[in-house]
């Protein structure tokens, strides 16, 4: 089950998510193998927690959020920004969701770097600051509605849940994960997610109690504050019985 749109889309055009979206799938088609640089680029921009434990490549802390590992890898983290990222850009403008972004993808480094700080596995991928971002999103729009996609074999079902159980079990899991995993041994970094999340509440409280805290939330029913959009089953037009 995974994610596929909220029902409610920016007001104003988020440039800064679109910008990010597209940062991250030209630094994906430079780093594939087929380019001559790409394995070069790779090694050199991935964050390795060893490394920076002893004071070196340090770039990594940031390059690292712009690289990833296969098309379903980025596919999925763009997905995600995509769908809770636009909002986010509403409420704190264009430069302050990129510093709000790129502080909860350090938040979430330093997670991953505090659970595994002699690794030398890299770190690579943009999901902790994409983390952040749904972290924020719980904070500020609970009861958002989302289109959940489910697949079980080859039967596919959409349907809708408030943001606060589809962020809140994502949570979850990567609590769950982070327990489960021995180390550094899973390829997931589990406390990078955990601890971008975390971080994306603490920096959104801010404009959370700017906004009026409870009184934002009674005021937009714990929504995004402009009006919902609403999505059709399905656009094959019915054919009724003569």
């Amino acid at each position: 089950m995974f994610p596929i749109r909220d029902h409610n889309p920016s007001e104003q055009t988020p440039y800064v998510t679109y910008a990010l979206i597209a940062a991250n799938i030209v630094m994906y088609l430079l780093t594939l193998p087929t380019f001559e640089a790409g394995n070069w680029l790779w090694t050199r921009l991935a964050l390795y927690p060893v490394a920076v434990v002893n004071g070196d490549m340090l770039w990594g802390l940031f390059s690292h959020m712009f690289l990833h590992g296969g098309i379903m890898h980025i596919v999925g983290n763009m997905l995600f920004l995509w769908i809770f990222g636009d909002n986010l850009e509403d409420q704190m403008g264009h430069r302050g969701f990129l510093v709000f972004y790129l502080s909860a993808g350090l938040v979430a480094a330093a997670a991953q770097i505090a659970a595994t700080p002699y690794s030398p596995i890299p770190m690579i991928g943009a999901s902790g600051a994409i983390a952040g971002v749904m972290g924020a999103y719980l904070l500020l729009f609970p009861r958002a509605r989302v289109d959940i996609l489910a697949i079980f074999i080859i039967f596919f079902k959409v349907f809708t849940l408030p943001a606060w159980v589809v962020l809140a079990v994502w949570f979850a899991l990567q609590i769950f994960g982070g327990f489960n995993t021995p180390g550094d041994q899973g390829g997931v970094a589990y406390w990078a997610h955990a601890g971008g999340f975390v971080a994306g509440l603490v920096l959104a409280l801010p404009l959370f109690l700017r906004r009026g805290g409870t009184a934002f939330w009674n005021r937009n029913h714990g929504h995004p504050p402009h009006p919902e959009t609403h999505y059709t089953n399905s656009r094959v037009p019915r054919v009724t019985r003569r």
